[in-house]
């Protein structure tokens, strides 16, 4: 999970312009963590979202090779999340930033009066 939250932070980072504005929250909805990543950075073109988890796509081929990169850090970030059977979903808006939201299924753990508590509880 720690390769999910780099590569996610890398890339919102990298797309968001000096004095712009990255965030990650964390928390538990429903028997699933959620992680978003926020920035207030380029955006995606909506034609391009249903693409930004394959291997190798990229964007925008010029403005990515300037800042490096394989084009591979969201399809790792959506295997991981399969692997761990959850998902990954992109929302973004050109000009406006992009919100990326992993959600992971939690374990439930018992605890010392027999009910079930989430372990992130």
């Amino acid at each position: 999970m720690k390769q999910v939250v780099v590569n996610l932070l890398d890339n919102a980072i990298k797309y968001t312009p000096q004095g712009g504005s990255v965030g990650l929250t964390v928390s538990a909805h429903g028997g699933k963590a959620i992680l978003e990543v926020a920035d207030n950075g380029i955006g995606i073109p909506a034609e391009a979202l249903p693409r930004v988890f394959e291997r190798f796509f990229r964007v925008d081929k010029v403005r990515s090779r300037d800042l490096g990169g394989a084009g591979l850090g969201l399809s790792i970030v959506k295997s991981i999340c399969g692997a761990h059977h959850g998902q990954v979903e992109a929302i973004s808006t050109p000009g406006s930033g992009s919100i990326f939201r992993v959600e992971l299924p939690l374990p439930s753990t018992p605890v010392n009066n027999g009910k079930q508590e989430s372990a992130l509880a």
